[in-house]
């Protein structure tokens, strides 16, 4: 069996469940050691567990992605049990609110661009010097064709994944010359408990020509990001939908 990711190191945020649990699973049968992080220690364990089970590398490390501090303390953390860092997957994400901007709730608004902006910058920031130190790695940020185009009501989620967007290209120029890639992946309509909970009659889960996929069905294009040779790409979107991010 090949394994293109042996002896290499990832971190996967939100790895608890739906697209995070399966590129986990899919990165450590690939042969990396996986660092599973998420808020929810049951949901970490579990796969850590399976993972181990099923004779792969993996630990649960519980984090809060929007704790700067904790944030930097997990990554100290790996450091120092791992020497550094190869792979990191800054997958955690939430979409809590559907509603038009002058009916929204200023806090939650804010929580949805915490997570999923802000906790992605924490996580890169801390990953970054762990990457230089072996020489090269790459970082996969999961975005949405929302922070491409857009849609009503849903504009918290949007824009947080605009700001990821732009965060992927902004870091992709300054890491250039460290041999570090920091590309966008664009999953389309994935059938996890957080999708089938935000959407919503006119979302793309009921559009008859687009492709609904399981999370394992995302596994293909992280892995082949992840065991991309240098210089490989980088500042780029990579989308599994049928229509236009």
């Amino acid at each position: 069996m090949s394994h293109p990711l042996a002896n290499k190191v990832a971190v996967i945020t939100g790895a608890g469940r739906g697209i995070g649990r399966a590129i986990a699973h899919g990165y450590a049968s690939a042969g990396a050691t996986v660092v599973c992080i998420a808020r929810t220690v049951q949901d970490i364990d579990e796969v850590a567990a399976d993972i181990q089970a099923a004779g792969g590398h993996a630990v649960a490390m519980p984090c809060d992605v929007t704790d700067v501090t904790a944030v930097d303390v997990l990554f100290r953390q790996v450091a120092e049990v791992y020497g550094g860092l190869d792979i990191a997957v800054l997958n955690a994400g939430i979409d809590a609110e559907h509603t038009r901007v002058e009916d929204s709730t200023p806090t939650v608004w804010t929580q949805i661009v915490e997570v999923n902006l802000f906790g992605a910058y924490y996580c890169a920031r801390a990953a970054i010097p762990l990457l230089k130190s072996r020489g090269g790695g790459r970082i996969l940020m999961v975005g949405s064709g929302l922070g491409h185009h857009g849609r009503t009501q849903q504009s918290a989620y949007a824009c947080s994944k605009a700001g990821l967007w732009m965060l992927t290209r902004v870091l992709s120029d300054e890491l250039l010359g460290d041999h570090i890639s920091v590309n966008e992946i664009i999953p389309g309509p994935v059938d996890t408990s957080m999708a089938r909970a935000s959407s919503d009659p006119s979302s793309v889960f009921s559009i008859e020509s687009e492709w609904i996929k399981s999370p394992e069905d995302v596994v293909p294009l992280a892995l082949f990001l992840a065991s991309q040779p240098h210089p490989g790409p980088t500042g780029q979107t990579f989308s599994l939908m049928r229509r236009t991010v």
